[in-house]
C-alpha cells in the first residue's frame, strides 16, 4: 500500500523505459486504484499487470473485495494469492487462499501463491512441513496439474520487510523440495523467492537451478534497483 497518482506515473514510467531491451517476464502489481491508470502506461510494452488480491467468491454482497472478472477488465493477467501479510494480518487460512486460487483461474488470472514460514517455525525445523501443509491446501483443493500453470514463491515471513534474507542455498533447497513435492507438473512450476530481495543479492539467488524469479517488496519502489534486478535475472 504504497504510492500516489503522480508516484505511480513516475515509477511506471521509469520502469517501462528501464526495461525495454530487457527479455524476461516482468510483472507489476500496484495498488488496484491504480491499475487503470498503470494498465495504459504498459500497454504495448513487455510489462504484464498483476493484482495483489483478489476475492474468493465472483459477485454479491462483499464489500470491499475485488473479484477475478474486475481485474481481467483492466488486461490483469496475473494476481497475488496467500501473500504472507494476508495470511498474518487478515488472518487467511490456507484453505480460503486454495479458494482464491481457484477464482485467479476462473478468472483467466495465473496466481503467483505465496508460502513461507514464521521465524519460530523456522527455529524449530518446521520450515518443509510448513510449506507443505499451505500447498497441501491448492493440490487438494485443484489437484497438483492445475499448479504446473501458476507460480510458486516461497517467501520466509521472517525475511519480508526486515532486510534478513534467506541464504542461496536455502531458497534453493525449500524450493527444490517444492519442486520435488509437485512431480512431473512441477518441471513447468515457476518458482520465486521473496523475501528482502535486493540488488546486492540477486544474482546470487538466481544463480540457483530452481529459483527461476523474484517476488520483488520494497525493491519494487526503487525504479533503478528493480531495473537492475530484472537485468541480473536475464543474465541466468
Amino acid at each position: 500500500m504504497n504510492g500516489s497518482r503522480s508516484g505511480v506515473a513516475s515509477l511506471t514510467a521509469e520502469l517501462v523505459a528501464g526495461l525495454d531491451s530487457c527479455n524476461i517476464e516482468v510483472v507489476v502489481c500496484p495498488p488496484v486504484v491504480f491499475m487503470a491508470e498503470v494498465a495504459n502506461y504498459i500497454k504495448g510494452t513487455g510489462v504484464s499487470l498483476g493484482a495483489q488480491n483478489i476475492c474468493e467468491f465472483e459477485k454479491g454482497a462483499y464489500t470491499g473485495e475485488v473479484a477475478g472478472h474486475m481485474l481481467r477488465e483492466f488486461d490483469c493477467r496475473y494476481v497475488i494469492i496467500g501473500h504472507s501479510e494476508r495470511r498474518q494480518m487478515y488472518h487467511e487460512s490456507d484453505q480460503q487462499v486454495a479458494d482464491k486460487f481457484v477464482a485467479a483461474q476462473d478468472a483467466g488470472l495465473q496466481p503467483i501463491v505465496c508460502v513461507g514460514e514464521t521465524l519460530t517455525e523456522r527455529e524449530q525445523g518446521q520450515t518443509g512441513k510448513v510449506v507443505a501443509r499451505q500447498l497441501d491446501a491448492v493440490v487438494n483443493k485443484v489437484g497438483v496439474a492445475a499448479l504446473a500453470s501458476a507460480a510458486i514463491a516461497y517467501e520466509p515471513i521472517w525475511a519480508i520487510g526486515t532486510g534478513q534474507v534467506a541464504t542461496a542455498e536455502e531458497a534453493q533447497q525449500v524450493l527444490s523440495e517444492v519442486r520435488c513435492k509437485l512431480g512431473a507438473s512441477g518441471e513447468h512450476t515457476q518458482l520465486l523467492y521473496g523475501g528482502s530481495v535486493t540488488a546486492e543479492n540477486a544474482a546470487n539467488l538466481f544463480a540457483q537451478e530452481d529459483v527461476n524469479g523474484a517476488l520483488i517488496g520494497g525493491a519494487s519502489l526503487d525504479a533503478e534497483q528493480f531495473i537492475t534486478i530484472c537485468k541480473l535475472a536475464e543474465l541466468n
